[in-house]
C-alpha cells in the first residue's frame, strides 16, 4: 500500500502531522507493506527567495499585532511540542521552497528522501539558523548523504526536476487540494490537514482492508489544522 503526503517545508502543520501519522504507521501491524511518498506542495509559490521572518509577515497578513502573531506562533510551538518536536517559538523565517522541493525530488532517487525531509524541518522549525540562508540547503543534503557536488548541480540548475515539482502540485489539484498536508492512500482515501494520531490509524486500516478501486474520498473531516494559501490554521487552544 502507497501513502502519498503532500506537504510543503513552510508548512508548520505538515511537520506536526508527519510526526501524527508516523506514530500511527509504527502501531500499523502491516506498516511494513505500506510504502511513504513525499510529495511536492508550494504554499506560496511567489514568494521571494530572501528569507523574511514569520511573525512579522502573519501580523501583516491578518492584520493583527506582533504579540498576537508571536501567540499565533506560540499555540502552533505547543502542539508540536506535545508530538515530542522541537519547535523554535519565535524567529523562523519563510522564504521560497521551489529549491527544497527539487532537491527533495533528486533525493528520492538516491533513497535519501525521508532523512533530507527530516532534517528541513529541522533547520525550519527547530534551529536558529534560516534553513533557507545562502548555502544553507547544500549543507543539509550533505549532512543527508547525498553527493555535494551532484547537489550543488541540481541547485544551480534552476529546470532540474521543476517538472516533477510541478506533476505533483498539478496532481494535487487535480484531487481538489488547496492546503497541505494532504494525505493520500492508494489514489484511494484522502486524509486532510494535521489530523490525531488515531484518524491516520482508522485510515490505514480502512485503505488496507478496501484495497479495491474506489473514489477519493475524505476521512477525519476538516479538523485537521492545515496551511493553505491563505496561512496556516491557529488552534484557539
Amino acid at each position: 500500500m502507497r501513502v502519498e503526503i503532500w506537504s510543503d517545508i513552510n508548512c508548520p502543520w505538515c511537520y506536526i502531522g508527519k510526526a501524527r501519522f508516523e506514530r500511527a504507521l509504527a502501531d500499523f501491524p502491516h506498516r511494513k507493506d505500506v510504502e511513504v511518498v513525499h510529495r511536492s506542495f508550494e504554499l506560496d509559490p511567489g514568494a521571494p527567495h530572501r528569507p523574511r521572518p514569520v511573525v512579522p509577515l502573519i501580523a501583516a497578513k491578518y492584520g493583527t499585532g506582533l504579540e498576537q502573531a508571536e501567540a499565533a506562533e506560540q499555540r502552533i510551538a505547543d502542539n508540536a511540542q506535545a508530538e515530542g518536536l522541537a519547535y523554535l517559538r519565535a524567529g523562523r523565517d519563510a522564504a521560497n521552497s521551489f529549491d527544497m522541493h527539487r532537491l527533495l525530488h533528486f533525493a528520492a532517487e538516491h533513497g535519501r528522501q525521508a532523512v533530507l525531509l527530516d532534517l528541513l524541518y529541522r533547520a525550519n522549525f527547530a534551529e536558529e539558523a534560516s534553513a533557507f540562508a545562502p548555502g544553507r540547503l547544500l549543507e543539509l543534503a550533505v549532512e543527508a548523504g547525498l553527493d555535494g557536488v551532484a547537489a550543488t548541480r541540481v541547485l544551480a540548475d534552476r529546470e532540474a526536476y521543476a517538472d516533477a515539482v510541478r506533476e505533483d502540485e498539478a496532481t494535487a489539484s487535480a484531487m481538489g487540494a488547496t492546503g497541505v498536508p494532504f494525505f493520500v492512500f492508494d489514489r484511494r482515501l484522502g486524509v486532510s490537514g494535521a489530523q490525531p494520531a488515531e484518524t491516520f490509524a482508522a485510515a490505514l486500516e480502512q485503505a488496507w482492508e478496501s484495497r479495491t478501486v474506489l473514489p477519493l474520498v475524505g476521512v477525519g473531516g476538516t479538523d485537521g489544522a492545515a496551511c493553505g494559501p491563505d496561512g496556516c490554521e491557529v488552534p484557539r487552544h
